[in-house]
């Protein structure tokens, strides 16, 4: 599945995609599959990843202020790191979220 940015850039979501420090604010991934996928240092802002495949993928350092995470499978994802907005940011029921690091 092939997606695009505000700023009209296109990235290849795939299982193990390589996503480093990729800008996907306000893209909507519901229920694409990222597992085992990098995703560090990415900017996930207001990204719509309701139902997502995350599970193993590797979201150190990501920026997921508002992000709508609901349903996502985030088994085994790394999460060290993150920002995330306390009351914006959506989160899978009974997920507890890791320490957020504020940017």
């Amino acid at each position: 599945m092939k997606v695009r940015n505000t700023a009209g850039d296109e990235f290849d979501i795939a299982p193990n995609a390589y996503l480093f420090d990729a800008d996907l604010t306000q893209v909507d991934l519901a229920n694409a599959d990222l597992t085992g996928a990098s995703l560090t240092d990415a900017c996930l802002r207001k990204t719509k990843l309701t139902g997502a495949q995350l599970a193993g993928a590797d979201l150190s350092g990501a920026d997921l202020r508002g992000a709508i995470l609901r349903g996502a499978n985030l088994t085994g994802a790394v999460l060290s790191g993150v920002s995330y907005d306390p009351k914006r940011t959506l989160w899978p029921d009974g997920f507890s979220p890791p320490p957020n690091t504020p940017r």
